[in-house]
């Protein structure tokens, strides 16, 4: 059986970490490999000899002070210091000492575990810098920033915040629910509160009081980070200030209100004007007006989307709006997606003028008619159709007149699309494709 001498002696000796016995005076008596292995001096380069042989110029003192400790009965808790290896190298090391007593508990000697301390240290330096860097960036960007626990309590906020609201750090986390406009706390509350029960990044807009007691609209936005596990350990969230950009778009929208008015009464001008022109040719004003009425639909439509891209559903739900009630059936169906400015345009007489012809010849004209509008987007194309059934039959007019020319001349030369027009005894039918480039077609809608 190994007796318990031996038994620790093994374990001294098979440890990692350096291990020293030293006498009250501070003269080594015990080495073992692991001090051998950090230090680069060897058990009979150090055995006899003393301990301040691995300590710097400038550390001397701190020998002394471990030492008076020791014959005081003190444990000496971990700290980091320098020590040299043989070398001549500094090494960064974590040390503790304590008191080694004989068998009638005088104080004969101490015990000094060593580690080699080098790798957390820098661990911590780069932990240091990063934070720094952190919040060097977090204070330099002109949004508001903020950390906040797993839980969704905020701990941190940067100096714009402080800089805004006028807060203090003692006060900012206790009052920051207080600068939500009134009229945005239990929503915004409410609406961040599900997030971080679900885990779900939030975004919203609401207005914030600055320290002048104005309030300012801010773009809000929160995201997770999660450790190994999946838990949700931090919250990051910023806060970007829009209120200029949202009253620079009023602005415009206001402008474009009054252009699409102006617009509106000089179209009504060129209509009072056809009709004194065309005099008693009442069908004449009756497929100009018509015409005039589509482009306002269009120019509505682009209006309220700011001249940005158009739901395609949406244009033609508005320009076929007028065919309720018509004696004919309108099915409508196709997948989310949007079309630039000009493309609406285009299409957008070209359905309205199809309408027109269907609902006084077509399809749409006859109790049982049926008129087909679908689009879809395969492989970089976007394809849109027109199918007329179940009413009269459809026969080609033995002249080109302007509505041939909406329907089908000018998508192909504006929009570069290959557009098929044919009257067939079911109905007539009526097809388009073009590249999605020509319509900057995407595929979801804001």
């Amino acid at each position: 059986m190994v007796e318990v001498r031996d038994f620790y002696a093994a374990l001294v000796e098979s440890s990692d970490d350096a291990i020293v016995a030293k006498d009250v005076n501070g003269v080594v008596v015990a080495w073992n490999p692991a001090a051998e292995h950090l230090f680069g001096w060897t058990e009979a380069e150090m055995v006899g000899h003393s301990i301040r042989r691995l300590l710097p110029q400038d550390r001397h003192d701190e020998e002394d002070l471990i030492l008076e400790r020791v014959r005081a009965g003190e444990r000496v808790g971990q700290f980091f210091t320098k020590r040299l290896h043989k070398d001549g190298s500094l090494l960064d090391v974590s040390i503790t000492v304590s008191p080694v007593r004989d068998r009638t508990g005088k104080i004969v000697g101490a015990s000094k575990i060593a580690r080699n301390a080098g790798p957390l240290l820098a661990d911590q330096r780069r932990l240091r810098e990063s934070e720094a860097l952190f919040r060097t960036l977090a204070d330099t960007i002109s949004q508001f920033v903020w950390v906040a626990d797993g839980d969704g309590r905020a701990i941190w906020f940067n100096q714009r915040y402080y800089d805004f609201t006028g807060l203090t750090e003692r006060d900012g986390l206790d009052r920051r629910r207080q600068l939500v406009h009134p009229d945005y706390i239990d929503p915004v509350y409410i609406r961040l509160r599900q997030a971080i029960e679900t885990g779900e990044d939030w975004e919203d807009v609401f207005p914030m009081r600055g320290k002048e007691g104005k309030y300012r609209w801010f773009l809000f936005r929160v995201k997770s980070m999660r450790n190994d596990s999946g838990q949700i350990v931090r919250w990051f969230g910023t806060a970007t200030d829009i209120h200029d950009q949202r009253e620079q778009a009023e602005q415009i929208r206001l402008l474009l209100m009054e252009v699409n008015h102006r617009s509106k009464n000089l179209l009504s001008t060129v209509q009072a004007l056809a009709r004194r022109t065309a005099g008693a040719d009442r069908e004449f004003i009756r497929r100009f007006e018509d015409r005039i009425r589509s482009l306002a639909i269009n120019q509505d439509i682009l209006v309220r989307r700011e001249w940005r891209e158009v739901p395609v559903e949406e244009l033609v739900q508005h320009q076929l709006a007028f065919l309720s009630g018509a004696p004919g059936e309108l099915t409508i169906n196709g997948p989310e997606c949007a079309i630039a400015p000009r493309g609406a345009e285009v299409i957008g007489m070209a359905l309205h003028e199809l309408a027109t012809n269907s609902l006084k010849y077509g399809a749409l004209s006859a109790d049982g008619g049926q008129v087909e509008v679908g689009w879809r987007r395969p492989n970089g194309r976007f394809e849109m159709w027109w199918r007329e059934r179940g009413g009269p039959p459809a026969s080609e007019p033995g002249r080109t007149g302007f509505g041939t020319t909406l329907i089908r001349d000018v998508p192909r030369h504006n929009l570069l699309a290959d557009v098929e027009l044919s009257f067939e005894p079911g109905g007539l039918s009526w097809s388009l494709g073009c590249d999605v480039d020509s319509l900057s077609v995407s595929s979801q809608v804001d």
